[in-house]
C-alpha cells in the first residue's frame, strides 16, 4: 500500500473520530437535569402554594360565616322567644340581628369569590401537574435514548482509536509529521483525492507531472496550489 493511501485512510479515521467526539459531547451535554423541567416544577410549586393559601382563607371565611349564623340564631331565639319584653331591648336585638345577617351575607359573598378563585387555581394546578408528568416522561425517555447513544458512541470511538493505532504503526514518522502539519493548516484535511485530473482539496486542475507522480505512488506528492498530499485511488 502506498503512503498516500495509508495517510488517506488515516485521515478518514481521524475525521470519523472527530465527528464521533463532537456527537458524544452533544449527547453528554443533554444528559442530566433539565432547565425546562426545573422551571415547570417551580411553577407547579408556586401554584400549589397559592392554592393552599386560598383554601386556608376559604376555611377561615366559612368558619366566620358559620359563627355569624350561630350568633344570629341565638339572637333570633332571644328576640322571638318571648324572654325579652322591653321594647328598647327588642329594637336593639332586631338591629343586631339585621347587622349580623348583613355582615353574614357580605362574608358569604367573599367566600363565594374565594371559592371561585380556588376552583380556577385548582384547574391550573391540575393542568400544570399533567404537563409536568408528560415532560418528565418525555425527559426519562430522552435520557434513556441518550444513555444508549452515549454507550454506542463510546464503543465506536474505542474501535476507531484502536484502528487508528494500527494504521499509525504502519506509517513512517516523517510522513506522519507532514500529515499532522498539513491537517493543522488545512482545516483537518491533509490528503486530497484526485478525480478527473483535479485536486479535490482546492478543485484546481493538476499538471501532467503531478498526476504522473501521484499515479506512481512511490513518494508523497503535494498539490502545488493547496499543498495537500495527493491521493489517486
Amino acid at each position: 500500500m502506498n503512503k498516500a493511501r495509508q495517510l488517506y485512510e488515516l485521515q478518514e479515521v481521524d475525521l470519523e473520530i472527530e465527528a464521533k467526539r463532537e456527537a458524544l459531547a452533544g449527547v453528554e451535554s443533554r444528559l442530566g437535569d433539565s432547565e425546562a423541567l426545573a422551571e415547570a416544577r417551580a411553577l407547579l410549586a408556586s401554584e400549589q402554594e397559592r392554592l393552599a393559601e386560598l383554601e386556608k382563607i376559604q376555611r377561615l371565611g366559612e368558619w366566620e360565616v358559620e359563627d355569624m349564623r350561630s350568633k344570629t340564631a341565638v339572637l333570633e331565639k332571644k328576640l322571638y322567644g318571648g324572654s325579652v319584653r322591653n321594647p328598647k331591648e327588642l329594637v336593639s336585638l332586631q338591629e343586631q340581628v339585621e347587622h349580623l345577617k348583613k355582615a353574614g351575607r357580605g362574608q358569604e359573598d367573599k367566600v363565594l369569590d374565594i371559592m371561585t378563585e380556588v376552583e380556577t387555581v385548582q384547574n391550573r394546578v391540575a393542568a400544570k401537574r399533567k404537563e409536568l408528568q408528560r415532560m418528565e416522561e418525555d425527559w426519562r425517555q430522552e435520557q434513556s435514548n441518550l444513555s444508549r447513544e452515549q454507550a454506542e458512541l463510546r464503543a465506536s470511538l474505542a474501535s476507531l482509536e484502536q484502528k487508528r493505532e494500527e494504521l499509525v504503526a504502519r506509517i513512517d514518522g516523517v510522513s506522519l509529521e507532514l500529515y499532522h502539519d498539513l491537517r493543522r493548516r488545512g482545516q483537518g484535511r491533509a490528503v486530497a483525492k484526485v478525480e478527473q485530473g483535479m485536486c479535490q482539496g482546492c478543485r484546481l486542475v493538476l499538471s501532467m507531472n503531478e498526476l504522473q507522480q501521484a499515479r506512481m505512488g512511490q513518494a508523497l506528492v503535494q498539490c502545488s496550489s493547496c499543498q495537500r498530499i495527493l491521493y489517486l485511488s
